[in-house]
């Protein structure tokens, strides 16, 4: 099977739809009722990700097996958080909106997560507290819950973030020597 994961195009609009009816549906059958309801994310949604140039499609052979968006900070919905705090509440980040994938696909996270991982160090996502299966997922791959926000619909989120700190300690060694305040300033104590 050879994976690929590029930006979305309109053209991918059919393909992209049918994998979130499939996703709507794993969320449906694992107790999830209330996540993504009354037509959410619609082709609206969906190419306001591409004109961001942060929706992404997954392809296996060729198929579009899933789709993502990823797009840099800020995110209004992260500006405040609740019964807790980010992990880096200073630098700029990207965040993880919208993973749905086809249910018999398998690895899907994974290569999402290595995708945004070679392109940011510092990742944001959130799910319903209802969404067990993508919770799972999110610790599962190095995310720290850090706290509660809320959509502008007033809906509850459960909030994660993901700090590659040996990526930002190669920038550091690459940049050359770092005064000891700096690497404090930034939550890295030593």
């Amino acid at each position: 099977m050879n994976r690929v994961i590029r930006e979305a195009r309109p053209s991918d609009m059919g393909d992209i739809m049918l994998v979130m009816d499939a996703a709507k549906s794993i969320m449906r059958q694992s107790g999830n009722m209330h996540q993504w309801t009354d037509g959410y994310p619609s082709e609206a949604v969906i190419a306001a990700d591409m004109a961001k140039n942060g929706g992404f499609v997954v392809e296996d052979d060729g198929t579009v097996v899933g789709y993502f968006a990823f797009l840099p900070s800020p995110e209004l919905t992260y500006a405040k958080i609740y019964e807790g705090k980010w992990l880096d509440d200073e630098s700029p980040y990207h965040v993880v909106h919208r993973i749905a994938s086809y249910p018999d696909v398998h690895g899907i996270f994974s290569s999402i997560m290595d995708y945004c991982l070679s392109h940011d160090s510092n990742i944001r996502i959130d799910t319903h507290r209802d969404n067990r299966i993508m919770q799972h997922n999110i610790v599962k791959h190095g995310f720290s819950y850090c706290g509660i926000i809320y959509l502008a619909s007033g809906d509850e989120r459960l909030a994660y973030q993901r700090i590659n700190i040996s990526v930002i300690l190669q920038d550091f060694a690459d940049a050359g020597p770092v005064p000891i305040k700096c690497v404090e300033r930034q939550g890295f104590g030593i």
